[in-house]
C-alpha cells in the first residue's frame, strides 16, 4: 500500500499535472543546506561529504567542506546510530525516526521550511510518519500522523535542547597534507589530537599484514594512499577499522590518514579521510615516508606533516588491479576530479 501511495503521488507531480515538481525546482540552495544539516544532526555517512557537493554541482550550486564544517559547528548531534552509537536503523525508527528528527530541526529553525519537496506539505510533511490502517469492511489505507514529540528512546534520539553533542561531528582538517574530512562524533575527546610517526601503505591488505606481524604495536599514524577516485575509484576501506581499533584499545595513540573512503567504518579511531589532492593527483600524501611525524587535530582543524618534504620525489603508484570489469571504468577514473568536488568525471568534463 505504501508503494501504491508513492506511485499515486508520482502521477500527481509529473509533467502535465497541476502540481508539477521537477527535480530542477526541488534541488536548490535551501534544499542542499537542509541535506547537510540532516546529515550532521544524525551523525550520518561521511560518503555524503562527497555526494552532497556532487549533487549540488549538478544543480549549479557550490558547497564545499568549509561550508559543511561551519554548519557542523551550529548543528547539534541528536541521533546515536551506528557507528556513532550502538543502535541500528530499526532502533532509530522505533525511537521516532526521521519524523522526530525533521520536527526537531524545523521547530528549532535549523532547516528551511519554505522549500519545494515531493510532499504537498513541504518539509512539514516529513515531520509525519505513514500508518497503515486496516478495517474489516475496507481495504488497507495509508494515512499520516504527526511524529512523536518525545523520543521513544533517549539513548538513540535526543531533542535539540539537550543534544548528545553541541556540534554535528564532521570537521574539515587541512594543512600541508591537503584537505580531509574528520568524523568526530564517535571519537573520544582525548583522541581528537594525535601526533605520531607515520607508517605508509598503498593498500589496506598491507596494513593487515603489518598488524598481524606486530609491526604497528606503537603510537602510529597509519597512512593509506593511492585509494582516491583517480587511483582506483575510491573504494570503502572496511578492513582498516578492526586492526586500528585493537591497537587503540591496547593503549596506543593511533590515527588514520587516507585519500580513500571509510564511511560505515569511520568510528572510534581518529581518521582523516578523503584526503585531497589524492596521491595519484600529486597530493602531498604521496610524498610521505615511514617515520615522518604527522599531526592530526580535529580541535584546530589541522592535518600536517612536521618534516620538510619539499625536495622529495612522489611515491610510485602500485600496479592497478585488473579483471572483474575494472578496465571498463578506467576512463572515469582518469577524468575524475577531487573528492571535495564530488569525485565525478562527468561533472568535471562538463565544466560544472
Amino acid at each position: 500500500m505504501a508503494f501504491r501511495k508513492a506511485v499515486h503521488r508520482l502521477t500527481e507531480i509529473g509533467r502535465g499535472s497541476q502540481d508539477y515538481r521537477p527535480i530542477g525546482r526541488v534541488v536548490d540552495e535551501k534544499a542542499i543546506v537542509n541535506a547537510s544539516v540532516g546529515l550532521l544532526a544524525t551523525g550520518g555517512s561521511t560518503n555524503h561529504a562527497i555526494h552532497i557537493p556532487a549533487m549540488a554541482r549538478a544543480a549549479g550550486i557550490r558547497i564545499d567542506w568549509q561550508d559543511i564544517d561551519e554548519l557542523s559547528a551550529a548543528v547539534p548531534l541528536i541521533a546515536r546510530v551506528y557507528p556513532n552509537g550502538g543502535a541500528d536503523v530499526n532502533h532509530f525508527h522505533a525511537a521516532g525516526g526521521m519524523g522526530y528528527v525533521v520536527r526537531e530541526l524545523l521547530d528549532s529553525g535549523l532547516i528551511h521550511s519554505d522549500i519545494m519537496t515531493i510532499s504537498e506539505k513541504g518539509m512539514a510533511g516529513y515531520a509525519e510518519e505513514p500508518v497503515l490502517e486496516t478495517g474489516a469492511l475496507e481495504s488497507p489505507l495509508v494515512t499520516f500522523r504527526a511524529a512523536p514529540h518525545e523520543s521513544g528512546d533517549p539513548a538513540i534520539l535526543a531533542p535539540v535542547s539537550a543534544p548528545f553533542k553541541a556540534d554535528g561531528g564532521m570537521r574539515l582538517v587541512k594543512g600541508n597534507l591537503g584537505r580531509a574530512t574528520f568524523k568526530t562524533s564517535a571519537v573520544d575527546p582525548e583522541r581528537l589530537t594525535i601526533e605520531a610517526p607515520c607508517r605508509v601503505f598503498s593498500t589496506q591488505d598491507e596494513v593487515q599484514s603489518a598488524f598481524k606481524a606486530g609491526e604497528l604495536d606503537r603510537d602510529v599514524i597509519v597512512v593509506v594512499r593511492f585509494q582516491g577516485p583517480c587511483a582506483n575509484g575510491m573504494p570503502e576501506l572496511h578492513k582498516l577499522t578492526p586492526p586500528l581499533g585493537v591497537l587503540q584499545d591496547k593503549g596506543f595513540k593511533v590515527a588514520l590518514v587516507t585519500d580513500g573512503r571509510m564511511s560505515g567504518a569511520s568510528g572510534k579511531v581518529p581518521a582523516a579521510i578523503h584526503v585531497t589532492p589524492e596521491a595519484l593527483a600529486g597530493g602531498a600524501i604521496g610524498y610521505l615516508r615511514d617515520g615522518d611525524r604527522v599531526r592530526l587535530c580535529a580541535v584546530t582543524g589541522t592535518l600536517e606533516v612536521l618534516e620538510d618534504i619539499s625536495d622529495r620525489q612522489p611515491a610510485h603508484a602500485p600496479r592497478a588491479e585488473m579483471g572483474m570489469g575494472r578496465e571498463l571504468f578506467a576512463m572515469l577514473r582518469s577524468h575524475a576530479d577531487g573528492a571535495e568536488e564530488g569525485a565525478s568525471a562527468m561533472l568535471a568534463e562538463a565544466g560544472l
